[in-house]
């Protein structure tokens, strides 16, 4: 399998399943890191998931078709 097949979409599902770590360590350890972590994540994901998301088709005026 090359690095080509797989869709940008999995690194989402990734980073969604990389909350049950995060959450692991937030309630066996410090609730404070654990938090950060959370919202580190989550910010990932987000980020992702905007890099991975349809573009905007420009019209000739330069505004968004939507």
């Amino acid at each position: 399998m090359s690095d080509g097949s797989l869709s940008p979409r999995v690194s989402v599902v990734v980073g969604l399943l990389a909350m049950a770590p995060v959450l692991w360590y937030g309630l066996t350890s410090s609730s404070t890191a654990g938090i950060i972590s959370v919202v580190n994540v989550l910010i990932t994901i987000g980020a992702l998931l905007i890099a991975t998301g349809p573009a905007e088709v420009a019209t000739v005026h330069g505004g968004s078709s939507a």
